[in-house]
């Protein structure tokens, strides 16, 4: 921004002359003070009287870098399986996998900066793949560029084996099946994924029974592709909601205040040689609810 000085304010202090188009003089004292004011094209001195025809050019402030909040320090998570190449983290519910809108802080990526997670996108280190919000359990972090992408071409080539319990309303009609239906944002509701979309991206979900309740199935579900809410969607879509799930299934079920949904296996060929497999226990709340469906209670909507 710049001003002309005119016949009128010739002879002003610079100060004075800022004041009266900053709003303030702390306002122009203080841009001039951190050299942010130059007139004629040189850097202002502090009680410079101007002149009629004087240019005086200022710029505003530069706004503060972002900072994470004091009171929201990064979590500790658990860690499944450690080496000097990769990590398999036990996420819990409520944490983000990494930043992104409405979560900037508090998130995995950042709670793994401090043990030297590494490779891929720097504001997300060494993340290969991720959980839903909600969705707790095992997922495996690089340490290093090179371990980064041997995993992510692993995944790529459906070579890590992703196994995940889901406790649904009602009964599949067989005990395995797979679903192999494209998926994409929901043409009507825009935060949701589902096969009524105009821009299907294939996906492809297994499932088996691990238990039969008295009105409700827990199965273990495999991925062999890895779409947003996959299995929620997936699921939903052959008439097995998810108990607890707010978007794609039963919400408030069996106590639940998030989906039932847990990743409880993650099995893969290291990069550097052998075979890291790890098993996550269901957490408490799931643990609860389960408990409750096997007594017989309903999955429905809370009222």
């Amino acid at each position: 921004m710049k001003a002309e000085v005119g016949e009128s304010q010739a002879g002003e202090r610079l100060d004075v002359f800022l004041a009266a188009r900053l709003g303030s003089r702390s306002r122009a004292q203080a841009a001039i003070a951190e050299g942010r004011v130059v007139v004629n094209g040189a850097e202002a001195p502090k009680r410079l009287l101007v002149g009629a025809g004087d240019v005086v050019e200022w710029s505003e402030p530069a706004a503060p870098a972002p900072r994470e909040p004091e009171d929201a320090p990064a979590a500790a998570v658990p860690v499944a399986w450690e080496d000097e190449d990769l990590i398999v983290v036990d996420k819990p519910a409520g944490m983000a996998t990494h930043p992104s809108r409405g979560h900037a802080s508090g998130t995995l990526a950042q709670a793994l900066a401090g043990r030297a997670a590494g490779g891929g996108n720097p504001e997300r280190a060494g993340i290969v793949h991720r959980l839903d919000l909600d969705t707790s359990g095992l997922l495996v972090v690089a340490r290093n560029e090179e371990t980064h992408r041997a995993l992510q071409e692993a995944i790529a080539a459906r070579e890590v084996r992703r196994e995940y319990l889901a406790l649904v309303a009602g009964r599949p009609k067989s005990r395995t099946g797979t679903i192999d239906a494209p998926i994409g944002r929901d043409r009507r509701r825009r935060t949701v994924q589902s096969v009524a979309t105009d821009n299907p991206r294939s996906a492809v979900t297994h499932f088996e029974i691990v238990e039969e309740l008295p009105n409700a199935t827990l199965l273990r579900v495999t991925l062999e592709t890895g779409r947003t809410h996959q299995i929620r969607s997936h699921l939903q879509a052959i008439g097995l909601p998810i108990a607890g799930d707010p978007d794609y299934g039963v919400e408030g079920a069996l106590g639940l205040e998030r989906q039932f949904l847990h990743a409880a296996r993650l099995a893969f060929a290291h990069p550097s040689g052998g075979t890291v497999d790890v098993e996550s226990p269901l957490p408490g709340d799931l643990q609860q609810a389960l408990e409750l469906a096997r007594g017989g209670a309903e999955v429905q909507e809370a009222r």
